[in-house]
């Protein structure tokens, strides 16, 4: 079926509303699986942060899902697909980004410390990235970025999110993998990784 952008979105929200999982990464794959989501495409900049806010709260986390979910489809579809190579910046980043900013309210006019904070997680998982070289990859860089997510959740706040270190199944779909220069390839993944 060919759904347009709006459509694998909702899509994406109703299956983080019907989940009770506690890790974002099984989340991620579970969801990236369903025929709504792209190997390559800008509904990551929704998924992506949907999974992070969806295992938030599923650990615990004291927010309401549903309005945090919306916010994130508001925000993600803002973005256009391929920013991450003509911007310069990560979709599946800055969809991590506003899980966190819903989080904790933030917004452009805040003055405590989390403003600054969510721009250290973009820094750190940009940074982790662009180590990587490219070309783009929608589902390393999810598994990147939601990762740092949780490093950051994990450090932050009282909510405990688990952290797995997937083992990618999508790499044959994606003509332009890396491959075994892919931390998440199934040659060379390592366990004991550092994000």
């Amino acid at each position: 079926m060919d759904y347009t952008l709006e459509e694998r979105c909702d899509l994406i929200e109703k299956s983080c509303l019907e989940s009770a999982d506690k890790n974002p990464i099984t989340l991620f794959i579970k969801i990236a699986n369903r025929d709504f989501v792209r190997i390559h495409g800008p509904e990551h900049h929704v998924l992506d942060g949907a999974c992070i806010l969806t295992a938030y709260k599923n650990s615990g986390g004291d927010i309401n899902l549903k309005e945090g979910l919306d916010h994130i489809e508001k925000e993600g579809l803002r973005m256009p697909g391929g920013i991450c190579g003509y911007w310069g910046f990560c979709g599946s980043t800055s969809s991590v980004g506003v899980a966190l900013s819903f989080i904790e309210k933030t917004g452009p006019l805040t003055k405590d410390g989390s403003w600054g904070e969510h721009l250290l997680y973009s820094a750190e998982a940009l940074k982790r990235l662009g180590e990587l070289k490219g070309p783009r990859c929608c589902k390393r860089d999810a598994y990147i970025s939601i990762i740092t997510g949780v490093d950051f959740i994990n450090s932050h706040y009282d909510i405990k999110i688990d952290k797995t270190i997937p083992v990618c199944g999508f790499y044959m779909k994606n003509e332009q993998c890396l491959n075994e220069q892919c931390p998440f390839n199934p040659k060379t993944v390592r366990k004991d990784i550092q994000y």
